[in-house]
């Protein structure tokens, strides 16, 4: 098990990242929260981490404060829900947002994540409500983005602001068509691929 890491960030490409630890590059998905939170290309950070293996693949997934790492194993234990819904719920809503959601049996705020019906979203309250008590209820905002930071998105060659939004919101389960419209909806001049995740989030929440 990898329970966490500590490195440079050499790449960014929502909602993944690059992590050069000691000369070895770790492949990152990060949930939305996380992302926003991660310092910018070439600074040092270090990640909560939880190795996934399946027959298929090897995957990584990081978390910028232990307490969403916790959430994310509570989630993935959760039926019908594996670590991609759990990294897209966490890409909607903080760790605090989701505990006061359940809590609270707020269904109508768990729907609006995509891949969360109404049956998932209720047998997500009585499956997790005993098992979320002792997590931070308490709800926080995704840390926004510095003008800085935000000068220091690295964009792929190859591919635009707002193709990159598009190419992460499809990676956390929404729809093409969605992706676009959402994207185009909250598209503005110099905009970071990272600011229009976040706009397009906030705005389907």
């Amino acid at each position: 098990m990898i329970a966490r890491l500590h490195g440079i960030i050499v790449e960014k490409i929502p909602p993944e990242i690059v992590l050069d630890v000691a000369g070895v590059g770790y492949e990152i998905q990060l949930p939305m929260t996380s992302f926003y939170a991660l310092p910018e290309v070439n600074q040092s950070v270090t990640l909560f981490t939880h190795f996934v293996v399946r027959e298929d693949a090897q995957l990584l997934f990081g978390f910028t404060e232990r307490n969403e790492r916790s959430l994310f194993r509570v989630l993935i234990k959760a039926n019908g829900v594996g670590p991609k819904l759990a990294c897209t719920i966490l890409s909607g809503m903080s760790a605090g947002q989701f505990v006061q959601a359940v809590m609270h049996e707020d269904i109508t705020a768990l729907v609006k994540m995509p891949g969360v019906g109404k049956k998932t979203a209720e047998r997500l309250v009585v499956e997790l409500k005993d098992k979320l008590n002792e997590l931070d209820a308490t709800p926080s905002m995704p840390t926004p983005l510095s003008g800085e930071n935000a000068k220091q998105a690295i964009l792929s060659e190859t591919m635009s602001a707002k193709d990159e939004a598009i190419s992460a919101l499809l990676a956390l389960g929404y729809k093409r068509s969605q992706a676009e419209s959402v994207i185009k909806k909250v598209a503005s001049d110099n905009a970071s691929s990272e600011q229009l995740i976040r706009d397009a989030l906030k705005s389907m929440v």
